[in-house]
């Protein structure tokens, strides 16, 4: 059987997948805080109570998806949220904790597994997956297996400056907000859910969050819709740019904000005018899996 791990900020969710993908079980507890021991105590305890769940046994494999990635120079942990995890050997200490084959990936290249694989890329031999949550990531699958690269960062567009900036309602987009990475105007710092607050505050709204900032919308609040639109067009910049490099057979959208009805209308169009093409045809969509498709795909990171 294979066994998924997704190690989230604040929650880590495993499941149990068997030979045809078909879930045979599934848990979530609460992430330990600042403790390096603690996360692969709790990941090693959360495989061991998920095997007995499932009845799993013998050859198991285990995927774990994180919010980082393993340096190819160094072969520890390198670009994580979680900071705790920043230069450790995870993979090496978790298989000694559990004593099974483990497989490491960053989160957003198994959610682009997942939906590659049973989601909503199926079929496509390139799909290009989108979060767009606390943070914004990327991942790329080829052939349902994901694309790392020699650095260990392909995908990685959130820490990329934000396309073609632009002076919108007073406000110049040319140096951006200040990003944790130690740059400015990174993606990820208008395009995540607290990037979209932050600008709905600095053009006079009130202190909301994503939803809402979309409740607000629906309502008829001109703050809130010229917010949302803002924030359709930054999108349609940042992924014209991963076309324009990738040309991807699909673009598919997970995290919180992937919940946007307005991005699935607005793309098209707006993609048309920045896309180095005569037409844009690649599809963007909605995820199959939900909050549960990076677990699937760190599940999937062991082939049949």
């Amino acid at each position: 059987m294979r066994i998924g791990i997704d190690l989230g900020g604040t929650k880590t969710e495993a499941i149990v997948l068997d030979d045809d993908g078909q879930e045979r079980a599934r848990r979530r507890i609460d992430s330990p805080q600042g403790s390096y021991d603690d996360t692969v105590r709790a990941i090693a305890e959360l495989v061991s109570a998920m095997r007995d769940e499932a009845g799993a046994q013998g050859d198991d494999t285990v995927g774990v998806g994180i919010p980082g990635a393993i340096s190819p120079k160094t072969g520890l942990v390198k670009n994580a949220n979680s900071t705790w995890l920043i230069g450790h050997a995870l993979d090496k200490d978790l298989e000694n904790a559990i004593r099974l084959p483990v497989r490491l990936a960053n989160d957003a290249n198994c959610f682009a597994v997942s939906e590659a694989t049973d989601g909503a890329g199926r079929g496509h031999r390139v799909v290009f997956g989108v979060i767009l949550g606390t943070g914004v990531g990327g991942g790329i699958a080829i052939d349902g297996q994901a694309h790392t690269g020699i650095n260990a960062i392909a995908g990685e567009w959130g820490h990329n400056p934000l396309p073609w900036p632009q002076d919108i309602d007073g406000s110049s987009e040319t140096s951006g907000p200040a990003c944790y990475c130690g740059k400015r105007g990174c993606i990820e710092t208008f395009l995540s859910g607290p990037g979209l607050s932050d600008d709905f505050v600095g053009a006079g709204g009130e202190e909301a969050n994503a939803r809402e900032i979309v409740a607000l919308a629906t309502l008829g609040n001109p703050l809130a819709a010229a917010a949302i639109a803002r924030y359709t067009d930054r999108l349609a910049r940042a992924v014209a740019g991963v076309i324009n490099i990738l040309d991807p057979d699909v673009v598919v959208f997970g995290g919180g904000l992937s919940n946007l009805d307005e991005i699935y209308d607005a793309l098209p169009n707006a993609l048309e005018q920045y896309v180095f093409s005569d037409a844009c045809d690649t599809p963007c969509v909605k995820n199959k899996h939900g909050d549960s498709s990076g677990v699937r795909g760190a599940a999937w990171l062991w082939p049949k």
